[in-house]
């Protein structure tokens, strides 16, 4: 697979409730290569968060097959996933999902604390991302203390943080003001291109054509 870091073959992904079966995905496939960013477009109920999600590792399809740089992730087991995911996956949500009780630093160091990151070392990481996002001077605060604006850059800093393979990020600019969201998807592009940051790959949904970048997959 050399080049590819993302490879999603034939998925397949029906719900079941009662006698409800919905099929969210009917045979994807899916390619994302080293240094390319892909934006799913498409409206709600398409299946856009639910691909995220399975390339992600946080959900499983019902058929087909994801590799992540190599590795086979719908064969893991939930342990080996769970691990898989934490050392090279990168997740941004629309909700920005902060820890209230921990500072900006602090939740930016969590996934490094996770995976047995000396103290000394994620302080260094964690501090590199929120300088690179314009966010060092509020390393101290409280989450409650951000705009929504930085609050998604502590977010984005808590994902790049660990330096994934991959950083996946599901309509991450939706709730923010329009010139808002605008500076930070430059910010983000900026940081990536300059290899501060080293990601491999970005995989963004959104419902915004004007956010799609490089290359599209449209969902109907």
């Amino acid at each position: 697979m050399d080049n590819l870091i993302v490879k999603a073959e034939n998925l397949v992904k029906i719900y079941q409730s009662g006698k409800v079966r919905v099929k969210a995905l009917d045979g994807v496939n899916l390619i994302a290569r080293r240094g390319e960013i892909l934006s799913i477009i498409g409206p709600s109920g398409s299946g856009k968060t639910t691909l995220l999600n399975i390339i992600g590792g946080l959900d499983k399809p019902t058929k087909g097959t994801v590799f992540i740089d190599n590795t086979e992730i719908t064969k893991l087991s939930e342990e080996e996933l769970v691990k898989f995911r934490l050392r090279n996956i990168g997740f941004v949500f629309q909700y920005f999902n902060l820890i209230p009780s921990l500072s900006v630093v602090e939740n930016v160091e969590l996934p490094l604390a996770l995976l047995g990151v000396s103290r000394i070392e994620r302080r260094e990481l964690a501090s590199t991302t929120l300088r690179e996002l314009g966010l060092i001077h509020r390393a101290n605060f409280n989450p409650s203390e951000l705009s929504g604006g930085m609050k998604q850059r502590v977010n984005i800093a808590r994902a790049l943080a660990i330096e994934p393979d991959v950083l996946l990020m599901d309509k991450p600019f939706s709730n923010l003001d329009p010139l808002t969201a605008e500076s930070l998807r430059s910010e983000v592009l900026d940081i990536w291109l300059s290899s501060i940051l080293p990601v491999k790959s970005i995989i963004m949904v959104t419902h915004n054509v004007e956010e799609a970048v490089v290359k599209l997959l449209c969902f109907s």
